[in-house]
């Protein structure tokens, strides 16, 4: 996984609309809070999600925008975004290039099963793309909370 001090990769992605997507020009006058979550229209990532969305004008009063990423296509974030009114952008990995290039891809144990999958993780970049802050498998609830008590 990506640490504090590395450049975010350079992503191109669709967003839930179909809209490629570079991670420059999503980014805030402060940075970006990039979060990778496993599957829409899951219970863990819908409260995640909404969390976010909740409080993305606090994150946007900091300077920062927020996006979300997993392995689900463009279509899928649609419904998912408008099931959740989320208005910031949900970049489509079908390929898994841009979670793999973050270490945000791997092996994972679910109920006991081991497979391969989307590790729940955040990016925080400055305005230039370097990492600022990096949280590994993250819990679902009240992250998207903590996260900006520690950007101050």
């Amino acid at each position: 996984m990506l640490e504090p001090g590395h450049k975010l990769p350079p992503l191109n992605l669709p967003d839930q609309e179909g809209v490629k997507r570079k991670l420059s020009d999503l980014t805030g006058p402060q940075g970006l809070v990039l979060f990778v979550y496993s599957k829409d229209n899951t219970s863990g990532c819908s409260a995640e999600a909404a969390e976010f969305q909740e409080l993305l004008d606090k994150f946007r009063q900091k300077g920062f925008a927020v996006a979300g990423l997993s392995k689900d296509g463009a279509a899928s974030h649609a419904k998912f975004a408008a099931k959740l009114g989320l208005t910031y952008p949900l970049l489509a990995d079908e390929g898994r290039k841009s979670l793999a290039a973050l270490g945000a891809w791997g092996e994972k144990k679910l109920y006991g099963k081991v497979g391969m999958g989307a590790i729940r993780s955040t990016f925080v970049s400055d305005a230039k793309g370097r990492l600022i802050k990096v949280y590994p498998k993250v819990k679902a609830k009240g992250h998207a909370a903590r996260l900006l008590e520690d950007l101050g």
